[in-house]
């Protein structure tokens, strides 16, 4: 399959075969030899993000007791285009063996955030985790963002399920 030379759904992202494109700024005290953001798989939805540490923990890691949180650097900054956005997603492996994962997940990257990407990880397992210094701790998933205008009403419509909230749809 060829390349292609299109625009994105609104025109203002340039895409390189048929992907858009993401820039991508390292920290000044980034390890450049911690790959950038790049899928698995030709087929994956996200792309892998690694922990970039600080010098002072390369060697030793960032340990996350049980219950604890840490804001795990990655020594990136991103530039989304505009009509799209990042969503910070957990890896499914850490949280099935270790029980890490991501708070206020899917975390939000907005396309006009210029500042550092860190990703908030937390330790629900019954052990300390050690995030090691280039591992991949998230998946970067590029999404684009559908506008909508919020309008005051004096009613809404009928529906069948109508207020019911939490569970009210039954479990069967």
């Amino acid at each position: 399959m060829g390349e292609t030379d299109e625009r994105a759904w609104d025109g203002s992202a340039p895409v390189a075969g048929g992907a858009v494109t993401v820039s991508v700024l390292r920290e000044a005290w980034a390890d450049p030899a911690v790959p950038l953001p790049a899928p698995a798989t030709a087929r994956a939805a996200g792309a892998d993000l690694r922990a970039n540490l600080p010098a002072t923990l390369r060697a030793s890691g960032l340990v996350l007791p049980p219950g604890g949180r840490a804001l795990v650097p990655t020594g990136l900054a991103l530039a989304i285009p505009d009509g799209f956005e990042v969503q910070l997603r957990p890896r499914s492996g850490l949280a099935l063996r270790h029980g890490v994962t991501l708070l206020n997940t899917p975390g939000t990257i907005d396309a006009d955030y210029r500042g550092p990407l860190g990703v908030l990880m937390v330790n629900f397992g019954d052990a300390s985790y050690t995030v090691e210094h280039g591992a991949r701790i998230a998946q970067l998933v590029v999404a684009p963002v559908v506008r909508a205008a919020f309008v005051a009403v004096a009613a809404l419509d009928a529906t069948p399920r109508g207020a019911g909230g939490f569970g009210s749809t039954g479990t069967a």
